[in-house]
């Protein structure tokens, strides 16, 4: 697949976006977020891509920002389709996605680029990172569910201060405050990420779809988490990767997962 704006390698079952708009520093607009959405969809069904690693191309930024000229003269309508599209189609698809998404931030994410990161599964960020939702200096707020994951994320007062104040932290305040779990150097971002998702890849891709769909039931107001839970937890039992995982354990070796 050929896009404008991001990169696709897949490699040992993990497939790597890399959004490459290096010249606006990785700013998504438009074609970016339909073509995140048509890469991701494609993704999704790839039995042969087990995780998924989400960058921003070149040593400044993962992706800092939505692109502010493609909207700047939008009416409240017109905003408010913006925000609901770009939730549907990239951020919260992200977020329900079956398969581990991982956010490899290098460099500055801001605005649309950390709630990107915020709707992948967990962050990995290099020492030079810079996060932070600065959209109230616009005169508008995160619209890309920033106000939403962002609490979820460092607590409610945090969030506050972060949002209110539009200011930038660092990639060890990020890890301080929950907001990242990994902090490495920038050339081994990518390298120290592949290896948390090659430890995610010896477990069953099966049972870590359910386990994705009842975490994020805890922060659905519209469900019950423990009840999702338990209908996973089931679900679980008539799957082939049960069965091989409980077989290996019982035979003392390691499971071989047939998946989905």
């Amino acid at each position: 697949m050929n896009f404008d704006t991001i990169l696709v390698d897949k490699k040992e079952a993990i497939a790597t976006i890399t959004i490459d708009r290096p010249q606006k520093l990785n700013a998504l607009n438009k074609t970016t977020l339909l073509e995140l959405n048509t890469v991701l969809t494609t993704l999704e069904s790839d039995i042969n891509i087990q995780v998924i690693i989400i960058t921003g191309s070149g040593e400044k930024a993962f992706v800092a920002g939505a692109d502010i000229a493609e909207f700047a003269n939008f009416s409240v309508a017109e905003g408010q389709n913006l925000a609901r599209k770009g939730q549907e189609i990239v951020f919260n698809f992200i977020e329900n996605f079956s398969k581990p998404v991982i956010a490899a931030i290098n460099g500055f994410a801001l605005g649309g680029g950390l709630e990107l990161a915020m709707a992948c599964h967990f962050r990995v960020a290099s020492d030079n990172s810079k996060m932070g939702l600065p959209e109230v200096s616009l005169g508008v707020i995160p619209g890309y569910g920033g106000t939403q994951r962002l609490p979820q994320l460092v607590g409610k007062g945090k969030a506050m201060e972060l949002i209110m104040t539009a200011g930038m932290i660092s990639a060890s305040e990020a890890k301080e405050f929950g907001l990242v779990n990994h902090v490495t150097t920038q050339e081994e971002l990518l390298s120290f990420t592949h290896k948390i998702a090659q430890k995610i890849m010896r477990n069953s891709p099966v049972a870590i779809a359910e386990a994705i769909k009842a975490v994020n039931a805890n922060f659905d107001v519209e469900k019950n988490g423990y009840e999702v839970e338990i209908e996973a937890f089931g679900n679980c039992f008539g799957t082939p990767d049960f069965i091989e995982g409980t077989t290996a354990f019982l035979e003392k070796r390691k499971p071989n997962f047939p998946g989905f």
